[in-house]
């Protein structure tokens, strides 16, 4: 399907003023997390670039998805924590810090592990009568351009104009929120009459996938030493997953509106549960002065 200008050009412009919003959270202090809870930041980047790709790639075996919508839940998967899960750990009284170092860290590092395992679904699960790549250096080329390059310009803003800063980080968060919601009303006219199969066809492997994430934060994460604050962390980082970024690489670089059919599910399906975790957070009483004490014990 031919692609419109909102979709080559306003969703990366977009995305780019989105990152910007990151980094004006961003001091050069926060990146001590790195050095204060090694194994909460080591596991929390592992589990996002690594383990949760892979579990998409089980899910989409496992569920025989369509070739289409099984790269692109693989590709939602490969995405890093968005900007909506440093709010969620905040008001689930998580570690907050450990949110931002991971949101940050699996962003940069996603500039080379998203586009490559987009490639190795493209190769694994598509016809080999219609090979699609995603093109390594051109997708290389555009998250450096709209993650690493805005992030920064965010973080020198904060920098000289702190006071601007603090105000424009709220304005940008909801952007962010309003782009997302935008894209996904986008994708269902795009895809027209296939909106309600193509939904129900991917609401289970998204349902699937983010009930992993959270398995892994939760779960693994406590098996591998974490706090419940970091543990709930990384849950929330895993389960709140950057849907514009989903989107920008399978509808501008894929040029496909189906493989953009998880990533918008995903996207819809992510603020359900983060909302469910909030209220996890209060019945096991993350944060607590009195759960501080019993994890450090």
């Amino acid at each position: 399907m031919e692609q419109g200008v909102l979709t080559e050009v306003g969703l990366p412009i977009a995305l780019f003023v989105i990152m910007i919003g990151m980094g004006l959270t961003l001091v050069p202090r926060d990146f001590r997390e790195i050095l204060v809870a090694p194994r909460a930041s080591f596991y929390g980047v592992i589990a996002q670039i690594l383990l949760l790709p892979l579990c998409a790639f089980v899910v989409a075996s496992l569920l025989n998805l369509s070739p289409a919508l099984a790269v692109g839940l693989v590709v939602i998967a490969a995405c890093p924590g968005g900007t909506t899960s440093n709010l969620f750990v905040f008001i689930g009284r998580g570690d907050l810090a450990l949110s931002i170092v991971l949101t940050v860290a699996a962003s940069l590092i996603t500039i080379i592990t998203l586009p490559f395992f987009a490639n190795q679904a493209l190769a694994h699960y598509q016809d080999t009568v219609e090979v699609i790549r995603l093109p390594f250096l051109r997708t290389v080329g555009t998250m450096v351009g709209i993650i690493l390059v805005p992030v920064m310009i965010g973080m020198t803003v904060r920098r000289f104009a702190p006071g601007f800063a603090g105000r424009a980080e709220r304005p940008v968060s909801l952007f962010g929120l309003v782009v997302l919601v935008g894209v996904i009303l986008l994708l269902v006219i795009q895809v027209g009459d296939q909106a309600e199969e193509l939904a129900r066809q991917a609401g289970l492997p998204a349902l699937l996938l983010n009930l992993l994430g959270l398995a892994l934060g939760l779960g693994v994460g406590r098996l591998v030493g974490l706090s419940r604050e970091e543990a709930f962390t990384v849950a929330i980082e895993l389960a709140i997953k950057n849907g514009t970024l989903g989107l920008m690489v399978t509808l501008t670089l894929l040029e496909s509106s189906e493989m953009s059919v998880p990533a918008a599910v995903y996207s819809m399906l992510m603020f359900l549960f983060g909302f469910v975790m909030l209220g996890y957070s209060r019945l096991a009483g993350i944060g607590a002065p009195e759960q501080r004490i019993a994890d450090t014990d």
